[in-house]
């Protein structure tokens, strides 16, 4: 696994995205969730502190991936004290990318809080029986799509993909497949082209569109003088949340003010982040991900590309991390067309919906961005 930082090249989130769920086993069985059943000693100790003095103590926060501007909401609400004002000693960063996924690593009790980078990683392993529930998430639409260049074949709708060559990972194809399949079509009404993780082949016209996240390829290929086209997996169908923000049941039970602390910290942190997109990047540059070699300009139109899809009409009314109803359905279903057992009880927003009651202050102004 190479952590070179965005733009470069391959980009290779997918890989470890892809390994980590979609098509596969997103943890690794009885083994991990017989490990889940009481929590990280750190985690206990720090609810009997937080009983006894009013403090939380420190608990870990998996991330997907990177310390990057994809968690500049983290670093807000570490750098302006939100996590020390709600109650933490600490809130650990603990970066992903590894062959660790975030279910594994707060299933197992390593970390309280995880973030999950596809929803449908949630469902792959809640259908295997993980005892855990999303309580938020970050996007609210998904950032996976078809890339296409407006100066060669540009895909705009999912029905301009028949007879094209599209370019996919071998372990994307169930997904994409399941996307034509919602829409009345089939895997024989394209091309596959297989691919890895690198634009060359959209480029030199080996394909005429390739399997990507909105907020990463779209912009390699613009930095290569090209105008990306983006068509959104979630407005065919697979609507999934992105870096879904995950506790296990028991965690949900018996540390509820625990959850709603961070989850207040979270809001703010992420209301100054979307605020701030050149600040959120030099966070990412100069100090959490001092060591990936980003690059400024870079992480500041990855922050401005993410932030068009945490920011819709309802997130605006309703809150940041917040996930209506209708998003809960059309993620269910969009996880059952994908092979997965699961209902709506996968998701609680009990502990949002009281923290935004109690706060309503926390339902700030924000810019809100297109993604069509």
């Amino acid at each position: 696994m190479n952590p070179s930082p965005p733009l470069s090249r391959p980009f290779d989130r997918r890989q470890f995205l892809r390994f980590a769920g979609l098509g596969g086993a997103a943890i690794g069985g009885a083994a991990v969730l017989a490990a889940c059943s009481t929590g990280s000693p750190a985690s206990t100790a720090s609810t009997a502190a937080a009983a006894a003095s009013g403090s939380f103590g420190t608990i870990g926060l998996a991330l997907s991936w990177i310390k990057n501007v994809e968690f500049a909401g983290e670093y807000f609400a570490t750098e302006k004290g939100y996590f020390t004002s709600a109650g933490f000693d600490e809130v650990t960063l603990l970066a992903g990318g590894g062959q660790t996924s975030p279910v594994e690593t707060v299933v197992s009790g390593q970390a309280l809080v995880g973030l999950v980078a596809d929803g449908s990683q949630v469902g792959a392993s809640v259908s295997q029986g993980a005892p855990i529930k999303i309580i938020g998430a970050h996007l609210v639409k998904s950032a996976s799509c078809l890339l296409s260049l407006q100066e060669k074949t540009p895909i705009k709708t999912l029905a301009d993909v028949k007879g094209k060559k599209i370019g996919l990972q071998a372990s994307v194809i169930p997904e994409f497949q399941a996307l034509l399949e919602l829409n009345g079509m089939t895997i024989d009404d394209i091309e596959v082209v297989t691919v890895q993780y690198d634009i060359a082949p959209l480029i030199s016209g080996a394909c005429d569109a390739f399997c990507s996240f909105a907020t990463n390829e779209p912009l390699i290929a613009e930095g290569d003088g090209y105008t990306p086209v983006i068509m959104y997996f979630a407005d065919y169908g697979l609507p999934l949340v992105g870096d879904a923000i995950i506790a296990t049941e028991d965690t949900i039970s018996s540390k509820r003010d625990l959850l709603k602390a961070f989850l207040k910290a979270e809001s703010q942190g992420w209301a100054d982040a979307i605020n701030d997109p050149a600040q959120s990047a030099t966070y990412a540059v100069t100090k959490y991900g001092a060591d990936q070699d980003l690059n400024q300009d870079q992480q500041v139109a990855e922050i401005k590309a993410q932030s068009a899809l945490m920011v819709d009409a309802d997130v605006l009314k309703n809150g940041l991390l917040t996930i209506t109803d209708d998003l809960i359905a059309g993620n269910v279903k969009a996880m059952v067309a994908l092979g997965y057992t699961v209902t709506a009880d996968m998701f609680d927003l009990s502990l949002l919906n009281e923290v935004y009651s109690e706060n309503p202050g926390l339902i700030v102004s924000l810019p809100i961005a297109t993604t069509s």
